[in-house]
C-alpha cells in the first residue's frame, strides 16, 4: 500500500467511518437542541436586547425557532451525503433529495411563523408560497419513496450478478478521495455561511440581509454547485469503468438533476418548486429506465446461457 493509499485510509476512519459518524450525529443532536433552546430565549427576550434585528422574521413567533435546530439537521444530512458518496452513487444522490425536500420543511417552519390568516390567501404572497412548499413537500416525500424502492430493487439484482472487478475498486478509492477532500471543504462553508448569515440577522441595521433572494438557500446554493462538479468529476471518471449505454445515461440524468436543484436557488415562488420536483422526478424516471435495462440485460444473460 502506497503512502497516498494510508494516508487516505485514515483520513477516511477519521472523517468517514460508522465511529465517525455516530460521534457527529451526537454532537450534532446536541447541537441542534441547544440552538433551540437559544433561538427560543432570543425570542422571548427580543425587547430586551437591544443589539438584535428585530424585524427578523426569525424572531416574531416560538414556531420560527424550529429552523434553527432544522438547519442542523440539514448539516448532518449534507455530511451523511459525503458519507455514502464512496458507498453507491444512487444513495448519493438519494441523500441530495433528502437534503432539498428538508430544506423545504424548514422553509415552511419560517413560513408558518408569518402566516396571514385572511380571505386573501391567494392573493398574499406567503402564503402562497406556504401553500407551494406544502404540497412539494408531499409530493417530494412521496417521490423519494419511489426512489428508495427503485434503488432497493438495484441492489437486489446487482447481488446477484456481482463480479469482482479491480476497476471498480479503483473507482471506489477514487470517490474515497473526493469525499475526503468534502468533508474540511464543507465544513467550512457551513462555518462561514451560517456564522456570517446568524450574525447578520441578529445585528443587521442596515437590511443588507433584504439583498439576498432567500435565507433559505444561504450555503446551500454555494453546496449544490459544489454537488454539480464533484458530480460531472464522477461521471468523467465513470467512462474509464463503463462504456454501458444505460449507465452512462443514469450518471448524466443525475448531473441534469443536481443542476436543476442548483438552479432554483435562482428563482421563488412556484417556479422554485416547479423546478425541485421536476428535478427530483427527473432522477426517479432516469433510475427506474436504467433499472429496466438492467433488467432486460439480465434475462438475456439468463437466455444465452441457457
Amino acid at each position: 500500500m502506497s503512502t497516498f493509499q494510508k494516508t487516505l485510509e485514515k483520513l477516511n476512519l477519521l472523517f468517514l467511518s460508522k465511529k465517525a459518524k455516530q460521534k457527529i450525529e451526537q454532537i450534532i443532536l446536541i447541537l441542534a437542541i441547544a440552538s433551540f433552546i437559544v433561538h427560543l430565549l432570543f425570542i422571548f427576550f427580543a425587547e430586551l436586547v437591544p443589539f438584535l434585528n428585530h424585524d427578523s422574521p426569525l424572531l416574531g413567533s416560538p414556531i420560527a425557532a424550529v429552523y434553527t435546530p432544522f438547519s442542523f439537521i440539514l448539516v448532518y444530512e449534507v455530511y451523511l451525503l459525503v458519507y455514502y458518496l464512496p458507498r453507491s452513487i444512487t444513495t448519493y444522490v438519494s441523500k441530495q433529495y433528502e437534503i432539498i425536500s428538508l430544506i423545504i420543511i424548514r422553509r415552511l417552519f419560517k413560513d408558518l411563523a408569518n402566516l396571514k390568516l385572511s380571505s386573501d390567501w391567494f392573493s398574499i404572497k406567503g402564503d402562497l408560497q406556504f401553500t407551494y412548499d406544502i404540497l412539494a413537500s408531499l409530493i417530494l416525500f412521496y417521490l423519494l419513496f419511489w426512489f428508495y424502492r427503485l434503488n432497493r430493487n438495484r441492489k437486489s439484482l446487482n447481488a446477484n450478478n456481482y463480479i469482482k472487478d479491480i476497476h471498480l475498486g479503483r473507482f471506489v478509492q477514487f470517490k474515497k478521495t473526493i469525499a475526503v477532500i468534502l468533508v474540511p471543504l464543507l465544513l467550512s462553508m457551513v462555518l462561514f455561511s451560517f456564522g456570517n448569515w446568524g450574525y447578520l440577522e441578529l445585528t443587521d441595521t442596515s437590511h443588507s440581509l433584504k439583498e439576498l433572494v432567500n435565507i433559505n438557500n444561504i450555503f446551500f446554493d454555494g453546496f449544490f454547485s459544489v454537488l454539480i462538479i464533484v458530480d460531472v468529476l464522477l461521471l468523467l471518471v465513470s467512462f474509464f469503468y463503463t462504456d454501458k449505454y444505460h449507465k452512462v445515461i443514469r450518471n448524466s440524468g443525475f448531473v441534469i438533476s443536481t443542476i436543476l436543484i442548483r438552479l432554483s436557488f435562482s428563482v421563488d415562488g412556484l417556479v422554485n418548486t416547479i423546478m425541485i420536483v421536476f428535478a427530483v422526478l427527473f432522477g426517479l424516471a432516469i433510475l427506474a429506465i436504467h433499472n429496466k435495462y438492467e433488467l432486460n440485460f439480465e434475462v438475456e444473460k439468463t437466455k444465452n446461457q441457457n
